[in-house]
């Protein structure tokens, strides 16, 4: 006769099943299912328990949908292992699911896991030809109506891959910011805190919010845009909304939070009598420790005129990195022009395109592209434009179109940043 007996599970039991679950788990092997997964099966679903003198030994639990029961979790103490106890914990979980008219049992393992012998005793079916695919949501049900009223969302996948040139900022933002968020524990071990507040300083239309959206889709976080001009029509005032606003994402367990021209809310004050805007650089400046101080989410701002923010902002311990964003260099232009050149194009020279639109933003290049297309398909579809030479997309065109277009990024505008990127960033 065996010493232990099998019982349902009781609510009193639950510390003893989590510690015999946690003492069962092999080293190195990521469990199919999470702790929380398997404390909602012993209430909502079925769960078995084998004791010893009220001790708990042993644990299965279920989650039972329509005809068929999955099993989340088979545990031993492990001075009871090979002594039949995972068989017995089987047939005792059998028996109550046969009251139930649950005909179909299945059990998923990761495939490094030893612990098989009760389940192969117990003529379970071994299918070889089976594939387990997993992805986790980033936003918990309870976060959506928060991240609603945010105006908050999940961004696609790939926005990170799809950024066009710009390689040195890439590996750049990639090295401090992203991989130190994405791979927290590697990073601990090693003493590398991950960031959680970094400015992007540089020209206008150089892709800033377009890399902090980038940012946001390559961990896969909800990215909030805080924008201070409609919150400046709240009743309660700019500051209070600006306080209020980060209360509420401070209930998102991650989040990608991106204020642009943060210049607006954060310039320089002067030393003069208060004005309202400086109450709302001030209530900024509590609100970055704050926002600090809870783990799992990055604050992002942006501002093309960065010697016009106040210098208690930028100081350390606000921002881990200021980092510059500057107009694409010949290889990321090139890398842009072949983005929005059409396949069909094939004799353009894209190296003469990029030498020749030195200083264009990234929207600048777009701008120029689709001009070039424009005129192209206007050409051909437009009675008084066809007398002239049939339309094409050629070198000359795209060249034309360059002259054509007004580079945001001037000389003077270079000069200042990079007179910038002495005196303030931080990489």
């Amino acid at each position: 006769m065996q010493p232990w007996s099998v019982r349902d599970f009781h609510a009193d039991d639950l510390d003893q099943v989590i510690s015999v679950w946690q003492a069962s788990r092999t080293d190195s092997v990521h469990p199919v299912y999470t702790l929380s997964e398997i404390i909602r099966t012993c209430s909502d679903d079925l769960a078995v328990v084998a004791v010893v003198r009220d001790e708990v030994i042993g644990a299965v639990t279920c989650m039972i949908q329509e005809d068929r029961a999955w099993i989340l979790m088979l545990a031993q103490a492990s001075a009871w292992r090979g002594q039949g106890l995972g068989s017995a914990l089987l047939a005792g979980l059998e028996r109550r699911l046969a009251d139930q008219g649950i005909r179909r049992i299945s059990a998923l393992l990761p495939a490094s896991e030893t612990r098989v012998k009760a389940f192969r005793n117990s003529e379970y079916r071994f299918e070889e030809d089976l594939h387990y695919f997993e992805r986790i949501l980033p936003v918990q049900p309870q976060e959506m109506p928060p991240l609603t009223h945010l105006g908050g969302r999940i961004l696609p996948r790939g926005l990170w891959d799809g950024l066009a040139g710009m390689q040195h900022e890439k590996e750049l933002i990639e090295q401090r910011l992203i991989l130190p968020l994405a791979r927290p524990d590697l990073a601990n071990s090693l003493g590398v805190v991950p960031p959680q507040a970094v400015v992007l300083f540089g020209p206008p239309g150089t892709g800033k919010t377009t890399f902090a959206k980038a940012v946001a889709s390559r961990l896969d976080w909800p990215f909030v845009e805080v924008f201070p001009s409609r919150l400046a029509a709240d009743p309660q005032g700019l500051a209070a909304a600006l306080r209020q606003t980060f209360l509420d994402i401070s209930g998102l367990d991650h989040v990608v939070v991106f204020i642009d021209e943060v210049e607006e809310i954060a310039s320089a004050r002067n030393g003069e009598r208060a004005s309202v805007l400086q109450g709302v650089t001030n209530e900024l400046l509590k609100i970055i420790p704050a926002f600090r101080e809870q783990p799992g989410g990055i604050l992002i701002c942006a501002t093309n005129f960065i010697r016009s923010l106040d210098l208690a902002f930028l100081r350390h311990g606000r921002f881990d990195y200021v980092i510059p964003i500057g107009a694409p260099d010949a290889a990321a232009r090139a890398a842009i022009w072949r983005r929005y050149i059409p396949g069909t194009a094939t004799e353009v020279d894209i190296d003469l395109l990029a030498a020749a639109s030195e200083r264009f933003s990234p929207a600048d290049i777009e701008f120029a592209a689709r001009k070039t297309s424009q005129n192209a398909f206007e050409q051909a579809v437009l009675p008084c434009r066809q007398e002239q030479p049939e339309a094409e997309l050629s070198t000359d065109a795209y060249l034309t179109a360059i002259t054509e277009t007004r580079a945001t990024v001037t000389e003077a505008t270079v000069k200042e940043f990079l007179e910038d990127i002495e005196r303030i960033a931080r990489i």
